[in-house]
């Protein structure tokens, strides 16, 4: 099973690149499934304003679309990380989800969040976005507050993993969530699931 952690933001000097590594490490250390990061820098997509893909299907007329399709399309479940922007989550993330639809249907959908409420404001914006996407939000999310940030900021090595090793039991009670909804769902897309 393929478990994508995608990376949902893109600016310069993003917190994101220190989660993502936790996280990934941390996953792939769990061992229920094979872990790939999708890092939305690698895919630049232009700002949607085609036909609903919820009618269109897999018939993207843009390149980076279809490429970006094809990469979360093999995703069997996914972790989301966001930040939060303004009570809510980053654009080029809305712009990643609204390109694409058909991939992300009847697979589950987890969130890492950072920021003043530990991203919880923009996670359950996108657990509603995820519904609508026919995903399996799950209930548990790791919630990255301010006082972690700055330990990770003020760190003499700011990408020592280590750092996160008071979230490390909620990201495992994802894990083990995501490896029972990635299996049950798996087994209900396949033919005559």
């Amino acid at each position: 099973m393929l478990l994508q952690v995608i990376t949902g933001t893109t600016r310069q000097g993003r917190f994101s690149e220190r989660v993502a590594a936790w996280v990934t490490g941390s996953l792939q250390r769990h061992g229920a499934f094979e872990v790939e990061l999708v890092d939305l820098r690698n895919h630049p997509l232009p700002f949607f304003d085609g036909e609903p893909p919820a009618r269109t299907g897999r018939d993207y007329a843009d390149k980076a679309v279809a490429r970006f399709g094809r990469v979360v399309d093999r995703g069997d479940g996914y972790v989301v990380l966001t930040a939060e922007y303004n009570h809510g989550y980053p654009a080029v993330l809305k712009n990643a989800f609204d390109s694409t639809f058909v991939e992300w249907r009847r697979k589950p959908v987890a969130f890492v969040g950072w920021g003043n409420t530990g991203g919880a404001r923009a996670i359950e914006q996108l657990r509603a976005v995820a519904v609508e996407f026919e995903m399996a939000p799950l209930r548990y999310a790791v919630h990255v507050l301010p006082d972690v940030m700055r330990t990770v900021f003020g760190a003499a090595d700011p990408d020592d993993p280590g750092l996160f090793a008071p979230l490390e039991p909620r990201l495992t009670m994802l894990a083990d969530d995501l490896a029972w909804w990635m299996h049950a769902l798996a087994t209900a897309r396949a033919p005559g699931g």
